[in-house]
Parts: C-alpha cells; sequence; structure tokens
C-alpha cells in the first residue's frame, strides 16, 4: 500500500525532505494536500485525536501516523532499506538529520526574526540584520560541520558505501541555500567540496534525476522555508 504524505500544498518546506526520501527509494506514496487542497489537510489534521501530529509534515499508512522529518526518515529508513542496520549508524544519521532541523529553523529566523506569523515587510530592518549575522557566522558553521561528517567516512556517502535518507537531506540543505543565498553560496562552496560532491551524487540517482525533471518537485518560492530576498543575500 502506497504512503499518504500530508504536507502542504506549493510548498517543498519541510515536507520536501520527506519527498526526496519517498522518491529516491521508488517508495509508493501520495502527496494528499496537493491534490486534495490545504483545506483537507486542516481538516485531517484537525479531525485528529489522542497521538496527533502537532503540525505537517505526517506520513500515515494503515492508521499508523508518524510526524516530524527526523522522526518519519529515521521509520523510512529502517523499514525500506534507507540507513544501515547498525545501531551507532542509524543513530549518527538521525544526529545528523536533527542537525539539518536546527539549521532549517535557524534558515526560517532569519526573515521572520521578530514574529514568525507577522509578514517579512514587517520585520524588514531586524532580517537584515538576522541575514547578515546568519550568513556570516552560522552559515559556515553548519556547513563546515556537515562536510567534516562527509570527510569522515572512507566510502562515497555520508556513510556506508550508498546513499542514506541523511543524504537525499543534505542535497535539500544545499539547494535551498544556493536558492536563498546565490551570492555567499557561490562563495562558501569551494571550502566545502566533500558537502558539494555528495550533493552532486544525490542529483545523479536515477529516481532523483526523474523526480527533479517532473511536475512533482515544486519549485522554490518565497512561501517557503528557503527564501530569496535579494537584500539579504551578500557575498
Amino acid at each position: 500500500m502506497a504512503y499518504t504524505l500530508w504536507y502542504w500544498p506549493g510548498l517543498q518546506g519541510r515536507g520536501e525532505f520527506v519527498r526526496l526520501a519517498l522518491e529516491g527509494g521508488e517508495i509508493p506514496y501520495t502527496d494528499a494536500a496537493h491534490d486534495r487542497g490545504a483545506e483537507a489537510l486542516m481538516a485531517d489534521l484537525n479531525d485528529r485525536t489522542g497521538r496527533t501530529p502537532f503540525a505537517p509534515p505526517y506520513l500515515e499508512l494503515n492508521g499508523l501516523v508518524i510526524a516530524q522529518v527526523a522522526n518519519i526518515l529515521m521509520y523510512l529508513g529502517e523499514r525500506h532499506d534507507l540507513a544501515p542496520s547498525n545501531m551507532a549508524d542509524r543513530l549518527w544519521l538521525n544526529q545528523l538529520q536533527l542537525t539539518f532541523a536546527d539549521l532549517v529553523a535557524e534558515v526560517h529566523n532569519v526573515h521572520h526574526p521578530v514574529a514568525m506569523m507577522d509578514y517579512y515587510a514587517d520585520q524588514k530592518p531586524e532580517a537584515a540584520r538576522a541575514a547578515k549575522q546568519f550568513r556570516e557566522e552560522r552559515l559556515p558553521k553548519f556547513l563546515g560541520h556537515f562536510d567534516d561528517a562527509a570527510q569522515a567516512n572512507p566510502g562515497e556517502w555520508l556513510i556506508d558505501h550508498r546513499w542514506t535518507y541523511a543524504d537525499t537531506s543534505l542535497f535539500q540543505i544545499v539547494e535551498g541555500l544556493r536558492y536563498m543565498f546565490p551570492q555567499r553560496m557561490r562563495t562558501l562552496e569551494p571550502d566545502y567540496p566533500n558537502l558539494i560532491r555528495i550533493r552532486d551524487q544525490v542529483a545523479e540517482i536515477p529516481a532523483i534525476r526523474a523526480y527533479l525533471n517532473s511536475a512533482r518537485r515544486i519549485a522554490f518560492n518565497t512561501d517557503g522555508i528557503f527564501r530569496h530576498y535579494p537584500e539579504l543575500d551578500a557575498a
């Protein structure tokens, strides 16, 4: 049976980390809100009781509902061979995925540093200050950590000798940052060759390449997490 993925339609957002793993693993799924709209997503979320998701994305199969990106990917990794069987390796991948989540949260705070529910236009001066600090201080720290993680493995991927869900997530991190900060990433990328190598390898996975060239891959836009505002970018 196919999984049901619930996430906001028209956005890559956090849901894209799950989509990439499903697509790369050729795991059947339906992108429910993409087909049925945001109203269907809200109705589904609000109708749930008990152990409910706090927010999308969440994945459903035969009554099992899993929320939070790292939690979903850990489950998919174990069930669909998208992660090694060794417990220490699984924990390492989950640790990396949680660090990706930390970065994503900081990325979102760049353009919403004062209030998450207020418009970017209402907090532009604060966003400019947050963007400068993120570009100059936080971004190199994160990218350096991920590059070191890639270098620590003797194989071609983040762990083992085949791709895992952490590799597809790393791909999404690089793609999102390239869209958000094209000038800054052009400056930084030569310092992190292992990171870019893995990004390029993921892009050549046949199922991922097909997905990226399909209508299922939603374009980056200024409604998502990675948003390009030219005034927030600099080399």
